[in-house]
């Protein structure tokens, strides 16, 4: 075989060599990467796929949810509490969705949307009252909610005080300036009025009676709401009298053989006289003694609320004067009351002070007592002593 032969048998060889190596790593190569994939097909395998999507979802859900969860309970919670009144007017007929607005708009709450889902689910929705309410911010949605389902509405009121001892005249001309009352609409109630109380219709019909309530319109500091009409004020005055006088006190005047009326109309004379509360038990026994010994009560009050005003010094022509009132020359107790008796007045009624005592005098020092005695003779000393004579 020629040299060429060989150099050429040689070269097909070495061809062939290559050739099949080149095979041989291209089989490794595929079944090396057959392997990979094999491999990462086992790892991402359907099941596993299903799992790590529902894994995804519930951790998408769990987030919404705290997210949900999280919002509704910061804006259902109350607003920043401050010491503000808010007054708010819900109309009738509003929906609960407008009463969310309304509450919203004027800072009570965070939410309008959320407060109208709120209380549908609290099925409140239609016990929600219409009115005037004053809320305070800070207030719960819960305590919100009550107050309009109780129907707890503002009402405008104003506030007045009868003073003791005054008379039915001095009360209405004391509220008609404060524009409380018409006075002349006031004094026509006081004697015309119907009013469903026992005492009432227990008051004695005398021509000679001034005012027919005179004694009954309790002394006392009241709240009425505005606009309250002049039998309205009477009606509240006379229900406190009602329960001021309670009927262990009237049972103790009937076992004493005096009416309710008899009663008030000393207590009346009473408040007039005494100044000092722990005197007006001895005045009352004072004027009990007189009237159980059928004397004049001669008390100056009757005589003041005669002339229908009070006077520094009452003269002898002013005890003189002809009326039915005046107990300087009428015996017993006068038609009616002469003012409007406190508490302690009437009660000094009710128990006076048992004791000898037919006559008292003031003392002038200022102090508002009085100098008791049992003689005229010893009244008359005493008198002289208070007017510095003795």
């Amino acid at each position: 075989m020629s040299e060429k032969e060989n150099e050429t048998n040689q070269d097909a060889r070495e061809e062939d060599l290559n050739i099949d190596l080149e095979n041989d790593l291209e089989d490794v190569v595929d079944e090396g990467l057959d392997e990979e994939l094999d491999g990462e097909y086992r790892r991402f395998s359907p099941l596993k796929v299903i799992l790590v999507t529902i894994l995804v979802i519930v951790m998408l859900l769990s987030g919404v949810a705290g997210g949900v969860y999280y919002y509704v309970h910061q804006n259902l919670q109350a607003v920043e509490a401050s010491n503000e009144d808010v007054l708010v007017t819900i109309p009738k007929g509003s929906s609960s969705a407008k009463i969310g607005e309304i509450l919203y708009d004027n800072g009570l709450i965070r939410d309008a949307e959320l407060f109208r889902y709120y209380i549908r689910f609290k099925e409140m929705g239609t016990k929600l009252q219409a009115g005037d309410y004053i809320f305070v911010k800070g207030m719960t949605i819960d305590q919100l909610i009550k107050k309009m389902a109780n129907g707890d509405v503002f009402i405008e009121t104003f506030t007045f005080t009868i003073p003791e001892g005054l008379a039915i005249p001095q009360i209405a001309e004391h509220l008609a300036n404060k524009g409380y009352v018409d006075k002349d609409v006031f004094l026509k109630e006081v004697n015309e009025g119907t009013f469903d109380f026992d005492f009432v219709q227990a008051i004695p019909e005398s021509q000679d009676r001034k005012y027919r309530l005179e004694g009954y319109l309790f002394p006392e500091t009241y709240e009425m709401k505005k606009g309250a009409t002049e039998h309205e004020i009477i009606q509240r005055l006379l229900k406190q009298f009602d329960q001021v006088v309670t009927n262990e006190w009237r049972a103790e005047l009937e076992a004493r053989g005096m009416t309710l009326d008899e009663a008030v109309t000393l207590a009346s004379i009473v408040e007039r006289e005494a100044v000092i509360a722990d005197e007006r038990p001895v005045i009352a026994g004072v004027f009990y003694n007189r009237i159980e010994k059928d004397w004049l009560l001669q008390s100056c009050a009757t005589v003041q609320y005669i002339l229908g005003k009070q006077r520094e010094v009452i003269t002898y022509a002013d005890l003189e004067v002809q009326d039915p009132y005046n107990t300087y020359i009428h015996e017993g107790l006068p038609p009616g009351a002469i003012s409007n008796p406190g508490a302690s007045a009437l009660r000094s009624v009710v128990f006076p002070e048992e004791h000898s005592y037919f006559f008292f005098v003031t003392k002038k020092d200022g102090s508002g007592s009085h100098h008791f005695s049992k003689t005229y003779a010893e009244h008359q000393k005493n008198d002289a002593k208070s007017r510095g004579s003795w």
